[in-house]
């Protein structure tokens, strides 16, 4: 029973936003202390977004505000009003994975899973501005990521065959049998992981 029967407190307060998630127009009703991740996962179920530090360090909430990579567990939901999110879960145009998240799977720069979508999402918004990235550019978009699992190096390899392919018009799988072997076939190729993690669905 509340305390003061008759009186609301802040945390039981809600507000209704409404915005774009994944192309779609959203409107839901939300506690008024919520962030952007905690409505993404715990109102619209969209858990592919990861709940880590809480304080901005590790990257693992990573989403795009209108196209700008953004940790959604500092940001109040209403900073969301009327604008455009996309989480890991929007980042495929239809049923089939990315290139970027199928870059991801074939090189197994996704290990474990907690921190990809983050990343995805960081290296999402570097692909759309700078289709021929380096080493240093790549480094770059993604300090504010951490990865436990990966040593960085294939998360950096995934993010210039998904840049190539991009630019080339070619598959994910053509780009990096150029890269490691001429005498490699692409259908021979192995995806790592289960196409889950790099999409979040």
């Amino acid at each position: 029973m509340h305390p003061f029967p008759g009186l609301v407190s802040g945390r039981d307060m809600r507000e209704i936003i409404r915005f774009t998630v994944n192309g779609d127009l959203t409107e839901t009703g939300v506690p008024t202390h919520y962030t952007l991740l905690e409505t993404l996962r715990y109102i619209l179920g969209l858990t592919g977004s990861k709940q880590g530090c809480d304080k901005g360090d590790c990257g693992a909430c990573t989403v795009l505000l209108d196209g700008e990579a953004v940790l959604s567990c500092l940001l109040p939901v209403q900073e969301a009003e009327g604008r455009s999110v996309i989480t890991v879960e929007g980042l495929a145009a239809g049923p089939h994975p990315s290139p970027l998240q199928d870059a991801f799977d074939l090189t197994g720069a996704a290990q474990c899973g907690f921190c990809t979508p983050g990343i995805l999402c960081s290296a999402s918004q570097l692909l759309s501005e700078n289709q021929s990235p380096n080493r240093e550019d790549i480094a770059q978009a993604l300090s504010g990521n951490l990865c436990r699992c990966t040593g960085y190096t294939k998360i950096f390899e995934a993010v210039e065959v998904a840049a190539e392919a991009t630019r080339l018009g070619l598959a994910p799988a053509d780009v990096l049998t150029a890269r490691r072997s001429s005498d490699t076939d692409s259908s021979t190729l192995a995806h790592f992981q289960s196409p889950q993690i790099v999409t979040g669905k």
